[in-house]
Protein backbone atom coordinates (compact mmCIF):
# COMPACT_ATOMS: atom_id res chain seq x y z
CA UNK A 1 0.00 0.00 0.00
CA UNK A 2 3.00 2.19 0.97
CA UNK A 3 4.56 1.84 -2.90
CA UNK A 4 0.90 2.99 -4.10
CA UNK A 5 0.65 5.77 -2.12
CA UNK A 6 4.31 6.78 -3.51
CA UNK A 7 3.98 6.20 -6.97
CA UNK A 8 0.83 8.06 -7.00
CA UNK A 9 2.12 11.23 -5.62
CA UNK A 10 5.52 10.64 -7.91
CA UNK A 11 2.68 10.62 -10.28
CA UNK A 12 0.84 13.34 -9.13
CA UNK A 13 4.02 15.64 -8.70
CA UNK A 14 5.11 14.65 -12.44
CA UNK A 15 1.90 15.77 -13.81
CA UNK A 16 1.92 19.41 -11.38
CA UNK A 17 5.51 20.28 -13.53
CA UNK A 18 4.56 18.73 -16.57
CA UNK A 19 1.53 20.85 -16.85
CA UNK A 20 3.32 24.29 -15.15
CA UNK A 21 6.04 23.56 -17.78
CA UNK A 22 3.88 23.85 -20.76
CA UNK A 23 1.73 26.49 -19.29
CA UNK A 24 5.43 28.00 -19.66
CA UNK A 25 6.08 27.17 -23.07
CA UNK A 26 2.52 28.31 -24.26
CA UNK A 27 3.17 32.17 -22.95
CA UNK A 28 6.89 32.04 -23.94
CA UNK A 29 7.83 29.45 -26.68
CA UNK A 30 4.90 28.73 -28.84
CA UNK A 31 4.68 30.78 -32.23
CA UNK A 32 0.61 29.86 -32.04
CA UNK A 33 -2.34 31.12 -30.12
CA UNK A 34 -2.27 28.62 -27.40
CA UNK A 35 -4.51 29.34 -23.52
CA UNK A 36 -3.81 28.30 -20.83
CA UNK A 37 -6.29 27.52 -18.27
CA UNK A 38 -3.28 28.33 -15.34
CA UNK A 39 -2.36 31.79 -17.20
CA UNK A 40 -6.45 31.95 -17.36
CA UNK A 41 -6.60 31.85 -13.44
CA UNK A 42 -3.49 34.34 -12.68
CA UNK A 43 -4.41 37.44 -14.94
CA UNK A 44 -8.42 36.48 -14.03
CA UNK A 45 -7.61 36.69 -10.10
CA UNK A 46 -5.33 39.94 -10.79
CA UNK A 47 -7.99 41.61 -12.79
CA UNK A 48 -10.83 41.05 -9.60
CA UNK A 49 -8.08 42.55 -7.09
CA UNK A 50 -7.82 45.73 -9.58
CA UNK A 51 -11.47 45.95 -10.14
CA UNK A 52 -11.52 45.68 -6.33
CA UNK A 53 -9.35 48.88 -6.60
CA UNK A 54 -11.03 51.37 -9.15
CA UNK A 55 -13.87 51.25 -6.86
CA UNK A 56 -12.43 53.80 -5.00
CA UNK A 57 -11.31 55.81 -8.25
CA UNK A 58 -13.40 58.84 -9.20
CA UNK A 59 -12.08 59.94 -12.34
CA UNK A 60 -11.13 58.02 -15.95
CA UNK A 61 -7.24 59.06 -15.54
CA UNK A 62 -6.87 57.78 -12.16
CA UNK A 63 -8.66 54.30 -13.59
CA UNK A 64 -6.35 54.29 -16.01
CA UNK A 65 -3.22 54.99 -14.20
CA UNK A 66 -4.20 52.26 -12.18
CA UNK A 67 -4.75 49.66 -14.83
CA UNK A 68 -1.42 50.29 -16.28
CA UNK A 69 -0.11 47.86 -13.88
CA UNK A 70 -2.18 45.42 -14.48
CA UNK A 71 -0.85 43.27 -17.35
CA UNK A 72 2.79 43.97 -16.50
CA UNK A 73 2.23 42.95 -12.61
CA UNK A 74 0.16 39.93 -14.36
CA UNK A 75 2.43 38.70 -16.34
CA UNK A 76 5.55 39.24 -13.58
CA UNK A 77 3.26 37.05 -11.07
CA UNK A 78 2.89 33.93 -13.51
CA UNK A 79 7.04 33.68 -12.54
CA UNK A 80 6.34 32.92 -8.90
CA UNK A 81 3.15 30.84 -9.02
CA UNK A 82 5.12 28.73 -11.70
CA UNK A 83 8.27 28.94 -9.56
CA UNK A 84 5.94 27.30 -6.82
CA UNK A 85 3.54 24.83 -8.56
CA UNK A 86 7.21 22.82 -9.72
CA UNK A 87 8.60 23.72 -6.12
CA UNK A 88 5.76 21.50 -5.25
CA UNK A 89 5.72 19.34 -7.94
CA UNK A 90 9.11 17.98 -7.32
CA UNK A 91 8.69 18.01 -3.50
CA UNK A 92 5.98 15.63 -4.17
CA UNK A 93 8.26 13.52 -6.33
CA UNK A 94 11.07 13.75 -3.85
CA UNK A 95 8.76 13.04 -0.96
CA UNK A 96 8.11 9.56 -2.90
CA UNK A 97 11.65 8.26 -3.30
CA UNK A 98 12.21 9.08 0.82
CA UNK A 99 13.95 12.36 1.08
CA UNK A 100 13.09 13.26 4.47
CA UNK A 101 9.55 14.62 5.80
CA UNK A 102 7.22 17.16 3.64
CA UNK A 103 8.72 20.08 5.07
CA UNK A 104 12.51 18.95 4.26
CA UNK A 105 11.61 18.08 0.60
CA UNK A 106 9.74 21.48 0.19
CA UNK A 107 13.29 22.73 1.34
CA UNK A 108 15.66 20.36 -0.64
CA UNK A 109 13.37 21.41 -3.68
CA UNK A 110 13.46 25.35 -3.39
CA UNK A 111 17.00 24.89 -2.76
CA UNK A 112 17.09 23.25 -6.33
CA UNK A 113 15.05 25.15 -8.34
CA UNK A 114 16.86 28.05 -7.05
CA UNK A 115 20.13 26.98 -7.85
CA UNK A 116 20.94 27.89 -4.03
CA UNK A 117 22.30 24.41 -3.37
CA UNK A 118 22.18 24.47 0.80
CA UNK A 119 20.63 21.17 0.37
CA UNK A 120 21.80 17.85 -0.99
CA UNK A 121 21.56 14.37 -1.32
CA UNK A 122 23.63 10.79 -1.96
CA UNK A 123 20.70 9.46 -3.86
CA UNK A 124 21.53 9.11 -7.08
CA UNK A 125 18.34 9.73 -8.72
CA UNK A 126 17.71 12.31 -6.61
CA UNK A 127 20.65 14.33 -7.84
CA UNK A 128 19.40 13.80 -11.61
CA UNK A 129 15.85 15.13 -10.44
CA UNK A 130 17.62 18.10 -8.12
CA UNK A 131 19.54 18.90 -11.63
CA UNK A 132 16.63 18.96 -13.35
CA UNK A 133 14.92 21.09 -11.25
CA UNK A 134 17.29 23.89 -11.34
CA UNK A 135 17.57 23.80 -15.00
CA UNK A 136 14.08 24.14 -15.60
CA UNK A 137 14.43 27.52 -12.94
CA UNK A 138 17.23 29.03 -15.11
CA UNK A 139 14.87 28.29 -18.72
CA UNK A 140 12.04 30.20 -16.87
CA UNK A 141 14.58 33.08 -16.13
CA UNK A 142 15.97 33.23 -19.89
CA UNK A 143 12.34 32.08 -21.32
CA UNK A 144 11.16 35.86 -19.70
CA UNK A 145 14.26 37.93 -20.69
CA UNK A 146 14.02 36.43 -24.30
CA UNK A 147 10.06 37.35 -24.14
CA UNK A 148 10.31 40.90 -22.93
CA UNK A 149 11.71 42.37 -25.41
CA UNK A 150 9.60 40.49 -28.23
CA UNK A 151 7.04 42.04 -26.08
CA UNK A 152 7.90 45.20 -26.08
CA UNK A 153 8.87 45.81 -30.32
CA UNK A 154 5.03 44.27 -30.32
CA UNK A 155 3.73 47.16 -28.48
CA UNK A 156 5.89 49.57 -29.97
CA UNK A 157 4.99 48.75 -33.63
CA UNK A 158 1.32 49.29 -31.94
CA UNK A 159 1.66 52.55 -30.72
CA UNK A 160 3.46 54.06 -32.94
CA UNK A 161 0.53 53.72 -35.94
CA UNK A 162 -2.33 54.55 -33.12
CA UNK A 163 0.09 57.77 -32.06
CA UNK A 164 -0.04 58.61 -35.79
CA UNK A 165 -3.78 58.04 -36.07
CA UNK A 166 -4.34 61.16 -34.00
CA UNK A 167 -2.49 63.33 -36.55
CA UNK A 168 -5.42 62.54 -39.13
CA UNK A 169 -8.52 61.42 -36.56
CA UNK A 170 -8.62 63.74 -34.15
CA UNK A 171 -8.38 63.12 -30.06
CA UNK A 172 -10.46 61.44 -29.03
CA UNK A 173 -10.42 59.23 -32.56
CA UNK A 174 -13.74 59.72 -34.95
CA UNK A 175 -14.12 58.42 -38.79
CA UNK A 176 -16.04 61.90 -39.22
CA UNK A 177 -13.26 63.93 -38.40
CA UNK A 178 -10.61 61.70 -40.52
CA UNK A 179 -12.21 61.95 -43.65
CA UNK A 180 -12.60 65.74 -43.09
CA UNK A 181 -9.02 66.02 -42.18
CA UNK A 182 -8.45 63.80 -45.12
CA UNK A 183 -10.32 65.75 -47.84
CA UNK A 184 -8.81 69.03 -46.13
CA UNK A 185 -5.05 67.92 -45.98
CA UNK A 186 -4.30 65.11 -48.43
CA UNK A 187 -7.41 64.36 -50.73
CA UNK A 188 -9.62 61.38 -50.78
CA UNK A 189 -7.59 59.93 -53.36
CA UNK A 190 -4.80 59.23 -50.71
CA UNK A 191 -7.00 56.80 -48.68
CA UNK A 192 -6.37 54.11 -50.64
CA UNK A 193 -2.40 53.73 -49.41
CA UNK A 194 -3.81 54.49 -45.78
CA UNK A 195 -5.64 51.50 -46.00
CA UNK A 196 -3.32 48.85 -47.39
CA UNK A 197 -1.00 50.28 -43.93
CA UNK A 198 -3.83 49.25 -41.57
CA UNK A 199 -4.86 45.84 -43.41
CA UNK A 200 -1.29 45.37 -42.25
CA UNK A 201 -1.49 46.66 -38.94
CA UNK A 202 -4.52 44.52 -37.91
CA UNK A 203 -2.77 41.71 -39.49
CA UNK A 204 -0.02 42.36 -36.72
CA UNK A 205 -2.11 42.98 -33.89
CA UNK A 206 -3.93 39.26 -34.88
CA UNK A 207 -0.94 38.08 -34.42
CA UNK A 208 0.75 39.64 -31.67
CA UNK A 209 -2.60 39.52 -29.50
CA UNK A 210 -2.85 35.88 -29.37
CA UNK A 211 0.62 34.80 -29.04
CA UNK A 212 1.53 37.12 -26.94
CA UNK A 213 -2.31 37.99 -25.06
CA UNK A 214 -0.43 39.49 -22.36
CA UNK A 215 -0.67 42.66 -24.72
CA UNK A 216 -4.14 43.40 -25.14
CA UNK A 217 -4.34 44.70 -21.89
CA UNK A 218 -0.88 47.01 -22.29
CA UNK A 219 -2.08 50.69 -22.29
CA UNK A 220 -0.72 53.32 -24.63
CA UNK A 221 1.32 55.79 -22.87
CA UNK A 222 -1.11 58.44 -23.15
CA UNK A 223 -4.83 57.64 -21.36
CA UNK A 224 -6.69 59.24 -24.43
CA UNK A 225 -4.97 56.72 -26.64
CA UNK A 226 -5.99 52.94 -27.10
CA UNK A 227 -5.69 50.37 -29.93
CA UNK A 228 -9.00 49.50 -29.98
CA UNK A 229 -10.32 53.06 -30.36
CA UNK A 230 -8.19 52.96 -32.85
CA UNK A 231 -8.63 49.99 -34.50
CA UNK A 232 -13.07 51.25 -34.46
CA UNK A 233 -12.23 54.43 -35.93
CA UNK A 234 -10.22 53.61 -39.16
CA UNK A 235 -13.12 50.64 -39.59
CA UNK A 236 -15.76 53.43 -39.43
CA UNK A 237 -13.55 55.23 -41.80
CA UNK A 238 -13.41 52.50 -44.07
CA UNK A 239 -17.29 51.76 -44.10
CA UNK A 240 -18.63 55.20 -44.29
CA UNK A 241 -16.11 55.49 -47.61
CA UNK A 242 -16.93 52.73 -49.14
CA UNK A 243 -21.10 52.93 -48.01
CA UNK A 244 -21.70 56.95 -48.49
CA UNK A 245 -18.34 58.64 -50.39
CA UNK A 246 -18.81 59.01 -54.19
CA UNK A 247 -15.35 58.61 -54.98
CA UNK A 248 -13.83 55.69 -57.28
CA UNK A 249 -14.42 52.26 -55.18
CA UNK A 250 -11.32 51.06 -53.58
CA UNK A 251 -10.99 47.32 -52.43
CA UNK A 252 -8.14 48.15 -50.39
CA UNK A 253 -10.82 49.32 -48.24
CA UNK A 254 -12.83 46.49 -48.27
CA UNK A 255 -9.87 44.73 -47.75
CA UNK A 256 -8.61 46.73 -44.62
CA UNK A 257 -12.57 46.39 -42.82
CA UNK A 258 -12.11 42.25 -43.50
CA UNK A 259 -8.72 42.15 -42.05
CA UNK A 260 -9.81 44.18 -39.08
CA UNK A 261 -13.09 42.16 -37.89
CA UNK A 262 -11.03 39.07 -38.82
CA UNK A 263 -8.39 40.00 -36.14
CA UNK A 264 -11.05 41.26 -33.87
CA UNK A 265 -12.80 38.50 -33.34
CA UNK A 266 -9.97 36.40 -33.00
CA UNK A 267 -8.93 38.25 -30.21
CA UNK A 268 -12.33 38.22 -28.65
CA UNK A 269 -12.28 34.41 -29.60
CA UNK A 270 -9.35 33.93 -27.56
CA UNK A 271 -10.41 35.27 -24.17
CA UNK A 272 -13.57 33.38 -24.35
CA UNK A 273 -15.80 36.48 -25.35
CA UNK A 274 -18.91 35.08 -27.19
CA UNK A 275 -19.38 37.30 -30.34
CA UNK A 276 -21.10 36.47 -33.46
CA UNK A 277 -19.01 34.68 -35.99
CA UNK A 278 -21.18 35.24 -39.30
CA UNK A 279 -23.53 38.21 -38.04
CA UNK A 280 -26.07 39.57 -41.18
CA UNK A 281 -27.46 43.04 -41.26
CA UNK A 282 -30.36 43.45 -40.55
CA UNK A 283 -31.20 40.14 -38.70
CA UNK A 284 -28.36 41.15 -36.57
CA UNK A 285 -28.68 44.97 -35.50
CA UNK A 286 -25.90 47.84 -34.89
CA UNK A 287 -24.99 49.75 -32.38
CA UNK A 288 -25.29 53.07 -34.49
CA UNK A 289 -28.41 54.47 -35.19
CA UNK A 290 -29.63 55.79 -38.44
CA UNK A 291 -30.24 59.62 -37.19
CA UNK A 292 -26.55 59.34 -36.10
CA UNK A 293 -25.58 58.15 -39.41
CA UNK A 294 -27.58 60.98 -41.20
CA UNK A 295 -26.11 63.61 -38.84
CA UNK A 296 -22.73 62.27 -39.69
CA UNK A 297 -23.17 62.45 -43.63
CA UNK A 298 -25.04 66.11 -42.64
CA UNK A 299 -21.54 67.05 -41.76
CA UNK A 300 -19.58 65.57 -44.16
CA UNK A 301 -21.85 67.01 -47.09
CA UNK A 302 -21.70 70.72 -45.52
CA UNK A 303 -17.80 69.91 -45.52
CA UNK A 304 -17.89 69.62 -49.35
CA UNK A 305 -17.37 65.79 -49.18
CA UNK A 306 -18.99 64.30 -52.55
CA UNK A 307 -21.37 61.28 -51.32
CA UNK A 308 -23.70 58.99 -52.76
CA UNK A 309 -27.77 60.01 -53.49
CA UNK A 310 -29.10 57.47 -52.61
CA UNK A 311 -29.05 57.57 -48.48
CA UNK A 312 -31.23 54.66 -48.49
CA UNK A 313 -28.57 52.38 -49.65
CA UNK A 314 -25.77 53.81 -48.19
CA UNK A 315 -27.45 53.39 -44.87
CA UNK A 316 -28.08 49.51 -45.61
CA UNK A 317 -24.20 49.07 -47.17
CA UNK A 318 -22.98 51.10 -44.15
CA UNK A 319 -24.65 48.45 -41.62
CA UNK A 320 -23.67 45.83 -43.69
CA UNK A 321 -19.89 46.60 -43.14
CA UNK A 322 -20.65 47.56 -39.33
CA UNK A 323 -21.96 44.12 -38.18
CA UNK A 324 -19.07 42.75 -38.95
CA UNK A 325 -17.34 44.06 -36.43
CA UNK A 326 -19.61 45.64 -33.90
CA UNK A 327 -20.54 43.81 -31.14
CA UNK A 328 -16.41 42.49 -31.47
CA UNK A 329 -15.30 45.81 -30.95
CA UNK A 330 -17.82 47.29 -28.04
CA UNK A 331 -16.56 43.91 -25.96
CA UNK A 332 -13.46 44.85 -26.59
CA UNK A 333 -13.55 48.11 -25.79
CA UNK A 334 -15.04 47.26 -22.38
CA UNK A 335 -12.74 44.28 -22.45
CA UNK A 336 -9.34 47.12 -21.92
CA UNK A 337 -11.59 49.99 -20.14
CA UNK A 338 -10.68 51.80 -23.30
CA UNK A 339 -11.08 55.69 -23.04
CA UNK A 340 -13.87 57.56 -24.56
CA UNK A 341 -13.98 57.77 -28.57
CA UNK A 342 -17.56 58.44 -30.50
CA UNK A 343 -19.23 54.43 -31.78
CA UNK A 344 -17.04 52.41 -29.68
CA UNK A 345 -16.06 52.82 -26.39
CA UNK A 346 -19.24 55.70 -25.94
CA UNK A 347 -21.32 52.78 -26.31
CA UNK A 348 -20.33 50.01 -24.77
CA UNK A 349 -21.09 48.45 -21.64
CA UNK A 350 -19.13 47.33 -18.47
CA UNK A 351 -16.88 44.17 -18.69
CA UNK A 352 -18.68 41.17 -17.02
CA UNK A 353 -15.95 39.35 -15.88
CA UNK A 354 -16.09 35.47 -16.86
CA UNK A 355 -15.71 32.33 -14.61
CA UNK A 356 -11.73 31.54 -13.76
CA UNK A 357 -12.40 27.84 -15.10
CA UNK A 358 -13.98 27.52 -18.50
CA UNK A 359 -13.82 24.00 -19.89
CA UNK A 360 -14.44 24.65 -23.54
CA UNK A 361 -15.05 27.70 -26.23
CA UNK A 362 -18.56 28.81 -25.85
CA UNK A 363 -19.26 30.98 -29.27
CA UNK A 364 -22.34 33.18 -30.03
CA UNK A 365 -23.28 32.76 -33.91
Amino acid sequence: MDILIKISVFTIGSAITVMTIFSALSTFVLTRAARSQLNRVVFGFMRRIFDFILRFTNTYEQRDQIMAYYSPISLIMLVPVWYALIMLGYAAMYWSLGVGDWFADIRYSGSSLLTLGFATSDNPFVTILSFSEALIGLILVALLMAYLPTMYAAFSRREQAVSMLEVRAGNPPSALEMLLRFNRIHGLDKLGDYWKTWETWFADIEESHTTLPALVFFRSPRSDNSWITAAGTVLDTASLTLSSVDIPYESSAALSIRAGFLALRRIANYFDIPNPQNPQYPADPISITREEFNEALTKLEDAGLPLKADREQAWKDFAGWRVNYDRVLLVLCSLVMAPYAPWSSDRAKKFKMPPLFIPKRKQVS
